[in-house]
């Protein structure tokens, strides 16, 4: 997978022919069904990348991605995908920031009982945890219950 040289945007998959009943390709093709989800071929195909370590092309997709998100349940997905991308590079302030536009769509839009809010909560708890800042995880952990 790279980037076609006249424009960024855009990215070439190299592909082998194969037969539909090849073992391998099946296997593979179920692996990353169960590995990567996303609502849309797009976040899929972010998930890829971060999953195959291109958190950079990841980071300009979702940023693209957010630019053109048309729901608030869609950036609401996006910023978090990005608070994930983010902690997983250990800039963990980045990730809180990225996590608490997550949380304050979702507040607005969602119960206060809903389990995605629980999932924000408990993210940031963990980011605080990896900052050292116990007392803050501990916090958004509890507000996770």
């Amino acid at each position: 997978m790279k980037q076609t040289a006249n424009n960024n945007r855009l990215w070439e998959v190299q592909l082998a022919i194969t037969d539909d009943n090849d073992p391998q390709l099946s296997t593979l093709t179920n692996r990353i069904k169960e590995e990567v989800q996303g609502s849309t071929g797009w976040h899929r195909m972010g998930q890829l990348m971060l999953k195959v370590g291109h958190s950079n092309q990841a980071e300009e997709l979702y940023q693209e991605l957010l630019k053109n998100a048309s729901t608030d349940s869609k950036r609401a997905h996006i910023y978090h995908q990005l608070g994930w991308l983010k902690g997983d590079q250990g800039k963990y302030p980045e990730a809180v920031k990225f996590y608490e536009k997550s949380l304050e769509i979702k507040r607005k839009t969602l119960p206060e009982d809903y389990a995605s809010l629980a999932t924000s909560y408990n993210n940031i708890g963990g980011v605080y945890n990896n900052m050292g800042e116990y007392s803050k995880a501990l916090e958004f952990y509890e507000k996770a219950n």
